[in-house]
């Protein structure tokens, strides 16, 4: 069957979607848009659970994030399960049906950094939900189809949605050069912290710390993996002398607290966003010879993110704390604001 023929002539593929747009800065807004037909290369994909990013947030209440801004009607949500209900010409009929998790972005795959296999760094990279490119808070979507990575049964839609930020704490952990038997202090308890504890035990931390001042957030570090959690208010963790530290609170405070606690030729990575310029202290990162380096994104992370969900290493299900239909999209938007929130899903 042709693609204009699903399109068209199959009940299942309806001529118009849902979608949850953000107009501007704090209005969400439910209209109707046309499905999008997919290219040569590309799949279909009926939407079943968008996961709520930290980036969504912003954009929902900021309107912008860095040079990024929010001057056009977006569809917000990049973190995408659902199954394949159509494809491009040059896709095989065969992954039709197929359960998928989607990796949101589209690099150009001919620039030096695409051709160097760091396509995350693409200049010309079109990723989901940062503007001017919509995300997936909407019934339907389209990727490029090596960008639909098939999951398995044992997988649920709202645990494939999640391998999305499994990969930033997969990408996180290889920048770390975590080892089994490494010691890693984590910065930050919130969603991207949790996960980041939990891909560094996968990669064989033997010591994973966890900062937040927050007593909710570090009971749930606990439960999913910290080692040890500490207050950073009250706690010092200037002499603990791990590997490496991975910052997911972008507060500068615990930045520039954390470089100070990796050893020498330890491993800084910087996850969360926080503000553009902090003052670092250079003295230690030069006498120390710290590596520091920040993280955009993910390169061929979802294999070894299905690994380990379908693996159960970790435990993304239990992650989910809220879950909204499309009409309340801004609830889920919000649901951050509660202290023992860590994701919100969004089920079509």
């Amino acid at each position: 069957m042709s693609v204009d023929q699903q399109l068209s002539g199959s009940p299942d593929i309806p001529a118009a979607m849902r979608a949850s747009v953000l107009i501007c800065q704090g209005e969400i807004r439910i209209e109707e848009r046309p499905v999008p037909t997919p290219e040569p290369d590309e799949v279909l994909i009926k939407v079943v659970a968008v996961g709520v990013c930290g980036s969504d947030v912003h954009y929902y209440r900021e309107g912008r994030i860095g040079e990024f801004v929010v001057d056009r009607p977006l569809v917000l949500g990049h973190e995408v399960s659902g199954h394949i209900v159509a494809v491009g010409s040059g896709v095989p009929d065969s992954r039709l049906g197929e359960r998928v998790a989607i990796e949101p972005q589209r690099p150009c795959r001919v620039c030096a950094q695409c051709s160097a296999g760091r396509y995350n760094l693409c200049p010309d990279m079109k990723f989901y939900a940062t503007p001017p490119i919509d995300g997936a808070f909407c019934d339907y979507v389209t990727i490029q189809s090596a960008f639909a990575h098939r999951v398995p049964d044992s997988v649920s839609y709202e645990v494939a949605a999640l391998l999305e930020p499994l990969s930033v704490g997969i990408w996180a952990s290889r920048k770390a050069k975590i080892v089994p038997g490494s010691r890693i202090l984590v910065a930050g308890a919130g969603p991207i912290g949790v996960i980041a504890t939990q891909a560094a035990r996968a990669f064989g931390a033997a010591e994973v710390i966890v900062t937040d001042p927050v007593p909710e957030r570090r009971e749930m570090a606990r439960r999913f993996g910290a080692t040890h959690t500490m207050d950073p208010i009250t706690e010092s963790v200037a002499e603990l002398g791990v590997d490496a530290f991975i910052d997911c609170s972008g507060a500068t405070p615990a930045v520039k607290s954390g470089i100070s606690a990796v050893r020498g030729a330890g491993t800084v990575v910087l996850v969360g966003m926080g503000a553009d310029e902090v003052a670092l202290p250079i003295s230690v990162i030069q006498t120390r010879e710290l590596n520091v380096t920040g993280i955009f994104r993910y390169t061929d992370t979802w294999p070894t993110a299905a690994h380990l969900a379908a693996t159960e290493q970790v435990d993304l299900a239990s992650l989910v704390t809220g879950r909204f239909d499309l009409e309340h999209a801004e609830d889920a938007l919000n649901a951050d604001l509660k202290p023992d929130s860590l994701k919100a899903v969004v089920l079509l």
